[in-house]
């Protein structure tokens, strides 16, 4: 019985020792069940990932976003300091060197011991850096900060050789506008398609800062550059140098310029040297430069432009009649911004305004009487003066003398403010005007452009223009449509100055031969002209222009008397004295 009950004894301990081990089994599976589900939902990629706000430190928000999309870490393109030469270093002292070289002498060297030329190691250079194999063909971003301690402070960024695609710059949609101190974006090689130029176009304006874009050594073959400049566009300066842009591609960029109703306003250069644009291109651009007045600087060096496009350019810097279109967009914003007396008296109609006829007179009277009568009204308001000064200025009408003095002047004190806001819009648009008084010749257009300019800033400025002298008072100069500039009237066609804001024009290395350069000439002449018949012009016209490089020869008399006219022109240019003649001639 003993044997039989230990036998039972021994069968029920491993009974339970095998239930056990199945147990701890068990469990076993679910952990590492559980653990492996755990894992797997962590690397769903339909799981969405929690929001991520970025810093405004590029290097951390480009990574993070780089990883949500399901880049590797060795694809994710590393995030450097843009290399930089180094600095000039300070000649030694040479108090320290001869100490130096006495300390030197002091200690003689014992003849066992001999310099060891091979087992010094010599020091790493300092004028480039080297690297890992295949590392300088890994994609990089280059960037430059104002303080290197401080990466929140990125105020540059360079991309050089590597294509950017709508994943890339899906990330730097979402990177780039929280980088709030960004000015500079320079792209080099970049393989842009459409696609990547519109998301650029969509998020460039939320930069803040972002000024300055440079895009050089990438072929698009949409040629959509001119998206990058449109109506909402902050960008100043950008730069589009061999790119392969033909016609096409300047045509596009002419319209984004301006065009009759739409304008670009904050783009003062623009780069396009080193592509295919012909004379075609040229006139379109040149086309663009009719409305536009905030550019500034225009490259056009290395290209294909001829004779053709000289004198396309060269009508536009000196003067141009207006087309049909214009001339429709003229006069709707004539009647947009209206006479101050259309309400008061019917002008005649467009056809009849140039005819001297006697209700013009008659309605310059008026409106001379009307002014009077608010004058009096005000006065009554006021309470100001007595009645003897009231009854003067009831008798002032009845005097013949006081009536021929006022049109000898130019009418009343309205018409006084007439010819001050037409000589304000005549400096301001930068051209000579002959103002005629309204009680001899009916109201022209350039006057209903005074009036409305006078009812802007003559109500505010009046005060202080009679307590300030004109020295102390600072003069503002607005902007004017071209269109609502003085025309002139030749051969049935409205004729308006040209623009005179740019003030430099590349077009080295081009196929300008003699007529063009006699185009480009007359044009600069004529700008001098305006500039020396304006007392304070506000507009300077073309200071520089770059014609090197051209099919003429530099011995030619055309081109020798253009590089003269522009030698004065340029701001840095200083005439030689008298003194230092007569040196040259002696030596």
């Amino acid at each position: 019985m003993s044997s039989t009950g230990g036998e039972t004894s021994k069968m029920n301990s491993f009974v339970k020792k095998v239930k056990m081990g199945k147990r701890v089994e068990k469990m076993m599976k679910d952990k590492s069940g559980t653990t492996t589900g755990q894992e797997i939902a962590d690397d769903d990629p339909n799981k969405t990932p929690e929001p991520y706000t970025c810093t405004g430190i590029f290097e951390a928000d480009f990574t993070e976003f780089c990883r949500r999309n399901h880049l590797k870490d060795n694809e994710i393109p590393a995030v450097v300091i843009r290399p930089k030469p180094p600095g000039i270093q300070p000649p030694p002292d040479a108090k320290s060197k001869d100490s130096k070289d006495s300390k030197d002498a002091s200690k003689d060297p014992t003849p066992d011991e001999s310099p060891d030329t091979g087992s010094q190691e010599d020091p790493p250079p300092k004028t480039y850096v080297t690297k890992e194999k295949y590392a300088y063909f890994r994609p990089v971003i280059q960037v430059e900060m104002e303080n290197d301690e401080k990466p929140i402070t990125v105020t540059e960024i360079y991309i050089r050789g590597w294509k950017i695609d709508l994943l890339m710059v899906g990330i730097f949609k979402q990177c780039w506008p929280t980088i709030e101190k960004l000015s500079v974006v320079n792209l080099w090689n970049v393989n842009l398609s459409e696609a990547v130029i519109k998301e650029f176009a969509s998020f460039l304006p939320q930069c803040p800062n972002l000024k300055t874009l440079a895009i050089d050594g990438t072929i698009c073959v949409e040629e959509s550059w001119a998206l990058l400049i449109g109506e909402e566009s902050l960008l100043t300066s950008l730069s589009l140098r061999n790119n392969g842009i033909t016609d096409k591609g300047a045509a596009m960029i002419g319209k984004a310029l301006s065009t009759v109703k739409t304008c670009n306003k904050n783009l003062i250069s623009l780069n396009l040297s080193g592509n295919k644009i012909s004379d075609i291109g040229a006139t379109s651009i040149a086309q663009g430069l009719r409305m536009n007045r905030a550019l500034l600087s225009l490259s056009l060096a290395n290209n294909n432009v001829s004779n053709e496009g000289a004198k396309r350019l060269a009508e536009v810097l000196s003067r141009f009649p207006l087309t049909h279109e214009e001339v429709v967009e003229r006069r709707k914003l004539l009647s947009e911004k209206g006479s101050p007396d259309r309400g008061l008296v019917k002008s005649p109609p467009p056809s009849r305004r140039g005819d001297n006829r006697p209700g013009s007179v008659r309605s310059s009277s008026h409106m001379d009487k009307t002014d009077k009568k608010r004058d009096k009204s005000s006065k009554k308001k006021e309470g100001c003066k007595s009645e003897k000064d009231h009854g003067k200025s009831n008798k002032i009408p009845m005097d013949g003398k006081k009536d021929k003095d006022d049109a000898t002047k130019g009418g009343s004190k309205k018409d006084d403010k007439w010819k001050k806001g037409f000589m304000k819009a005549s400096i301001a648009g930068g051209s000579r005007t002959s103002v005629v008084p309204p009680t001899s010749q009916p109201i022209s257009n350039a006057s209903i452009v005074a009036d409305t300019m006078t009812k802007t800033k003559g109500k505010k400025t009046s005060s202080k223009d009679k307590r300030l002298p004109e020295s102390d008072s600072p003069e503002m100069v607005e902007a004017i449509n071209p269109l609502l500039e003085q025309v002139e009237n030749m051969d049935n066609q409205l004729w308006i100055p040209g623009n005179r804001c740019m003030i430099n024009l590349n077009l080295s290395r081009n196929n300008i031969t003699e007529i063009g350069m006699k185009s480009l000439l007359l044009a600069v002449q004529y700008q001098i002209t305006l500039l020396n018949l304006t007392p304070s012009p506000a507009l300077k016209g073309i200071l520089r222009m770059s014609l090197n490089g051209n099919a003429v020869k530099k011995t030619d008399e055309t081109f020798m008397k253009l590089q003269e006219v522009l030698l004065t022109r340029d701001p840095y240019y200083k005439p030689p004295e008298k003194g230092e003649d007569n040196q040259s001639l002696a030596g």
